[in-house]
């Protein structure tokens, strides 16, 4: 019995050349042609491949699962101040009652209070906690986030992110995406 799989369903991971993913989250991956094309153009290493062939008339490989950069992508220092980097610096979850539905984001010390639209007062917030804390200080109303925002490094972020696994991940990957942790005796 032959199983068809759709080279859509084949994409590859990224690794940098020190054979780290590029980013966890979102994951680092390129889609079959995007790798093909770097392998082509001699940008890429392959470290590992489907059980799929991939053929033109002059041309046969196997499609890459992985692939690692040839020269070295310094990452970037500090993260973007994004919505999305601050929810995942929060790890999706409302700073002050910890659930994970409605988020938005919180001004600690609101803005018309002088509080500045920065890593250092914005946090995670669920839509009820801010409401219900509205322009007011912490203090006032007795709302404290669980933990005190700041500006996350590129370090914090991928960290947080190897808790948010991608619905669909290829046994290829799994030595590249978790390689740094502890193994068990």
């Amino acid at each position: 019995m032959t199983i068809h799989v759709s080279p859509d369903a084949c994409p590859a991971l990224v690794l940098n050349a020190d054979y780290r993913p590029l980013s966890y989250y979102p994951l680092s991956l390129w889609s079959w042609q995007d790798a093909i094309k770097a392998v082509c153009l001699e940008r890429v290493h392959i470290v590992s491949s489907y059980d799929r062939v991939i053929k033109s008339p002059s041309f046969e490989m196997l499609l890459p699962s992985v692939v690692s950069l040839k020269d070295y992508v310094r990452p970037a220092r500090h993260p973007a101040f994004t919505r999305f980097n601050v929810f995942l610096r929060d790890k999706f979850q409302c700073q002050y009652c910890g659930c994970k539905d409605e988020l938005t984001f919180d001004h600690v010390i609101p803005r018309s209070k002088g509080g500045r639209t920065t890593w250092e007062n914005v946090v995670a917030a669920c839509a009820p906690c801010n409401l219900r804390k509205a322009n007011r200080l912490p203090r006032e109303i007795n709302m404290f986030p669980m933990q005190a925002p700041y500006q996350p490094s590129v370090h914090d972020l991928h960290n947080n992110g190897r808790a948010f696994p991608p619905n669909h991940l290829h046994q290829s990957w799994l030595d590249y995406l978790y390689w740094d942790i502890e193994l068990e005796e």
